[in-house]
């Protein structure tokens, strides 16, 4: 059963989070680029590590403004790192949250460390995973960065092509067995995914574009 989504407030943007188990201490999942907190129980292999999590802790999973669930953000006005640390900090004192233990994967890593070492008094401990210090144009020169912003593109083109097709093949199904995009759980998923490339490619082609 999918846990109850709620929302706290970080400025003006609503951030959707839920909260799961009952352990002895609060653990705050922080995730990488892409989340949806409902969807996600869907997939085995994530339901299984959340419910492995929430065995002994009690867990605290949110959606990054501009994904899942969360409000979106405009394109020309994309967040930077302080604020979106501080959606964290926001979901934390909507569960009554006053220390936490912070696990931050992949990009989320970088929110974590953040939010430790501006909320030491909050932070029982960090866990980082796959995380990184630096990244772009701090490792790579400008025509390295350029080669690999271009090969983004292409990638994120393909990408979006697949997730076109695939909603394009559950509309004839759904046709065809009277059935809804929602009443097969991929509707949201598959254009929250589209969104996403669609306004990360517009992001690289204005990089590329300035640079």
């Amino acid at each position: 059963m999918t846990p109850e989504t709620r929302y706290a407030k970080s400025g003006d943007v609503h951030i959707a989070y839920q909260v799961v188990g009952d352990g002895p201490v609060d653990l705050v999942f922080v995730p990488g680029w892409i989340t949806h907190v409902e969807l996600s129980w869907d997939e085995p292999l994530e339901a299984a590590f959340r419910r492995r999590l929430a065995g002994f802790a009690r867990l605290i999973l949110f959606d990054k403004r501009g994904t899942g669930l969360s409000d979106r953000v405009p394109v020309d006005q994309l967040p930077i790192l302080e604020e979106r640390m501080d959606d964290v900090r926001a979901v934390m004192d909507a569960v009554g949250s006053e220390r936490a233990a912070l696990m931050g994967v992949s990009e989320g890593g970088a929110m974590s460390a953040l939010f430790a070492a501006t909320y030491p008094e909050r932070t029982a401990a960090l866990i980082l995973y796959g995380s990184f210090a630096r990244a772009g144009a701090a490792l790579l020169g400008q025509d390295e960065l350029d080669a690999r912003l271009r090969e983004l593109r292409e990638l994120l083109e393909r990408q979006l092509e697949r997730h076109l097709e695939m909603a394009r093949r559950q509309t004839v199904v759904s046709e065809r067995h009277g059935l809804t995009l929602h009443d097969l759980r991929v509707g949201d998923y598959l254009a929250t995914r589209i969104e996403l490339a669609q306004r990360t490619l517009h992001g690289l082609e204005s990089s590329l574009e300035e640079a």
